[in-house]
């Protein structure tokens, strides 16, 4: 898959986010890495061979105070390597990314890691279920 078509999979990922989710995104960078850095790796604890698809880094909506005024873009970076190497196929990587677009917005929007996958858990669940 070239780097293109996995920049319009994270571009469609974001596309599907619900507009109401979508309005607050205004200063949140969206970017392609091909693997989390050796300080995201530090900062996050990750042990060798532990999968990171994707990672928020900012200060979410619900921490946000009357201060929080001239301060760079959040950023939310997904990680092309570790996808594609989980995904069987290119449908695959469509889903995951969208998924892990999801998963990365939930934490902007001050969801921990716990709440985040309760949240994906239902959202599975109504996929399965017609709903």
């Amino acid at each position: 898959m070239t780097n293109d078509q996995f920049e319009a999979m994270v571009a469609a990922g974001i596309d599907a986010i619900p507009a109401e989710f979508s309005a607050k995104l205004a200063n949140v960078a969206v970017v392609v890495e091909d693997e989390p850095t050796a300080e995201q790796r530090r900062k996050l604890e990750l042990r060798p061979g532990w999968t990171l698809f994707g990672l928020y880094e900012g200060v979410p909506l619900a921490r946000r105070g009357a201060g929080y005024t001239m301060v760079l873009p959040d950023k939310i970076t997904i990680f092309r390597r570790p996808i594609e190497a989980a995904a069987a196929s290119a449908a695959d990587v469509k889903e995951i990314v969208k998924n892990t677009v999801w998963h990365e917005i939930a934490h902007h929007f001050g969801m921990n890691e716990a709440e985040v996958r309760a949240a994906e858990a239902k959202r599975r669940q109504r996929g399965n279920s017609g709903v």
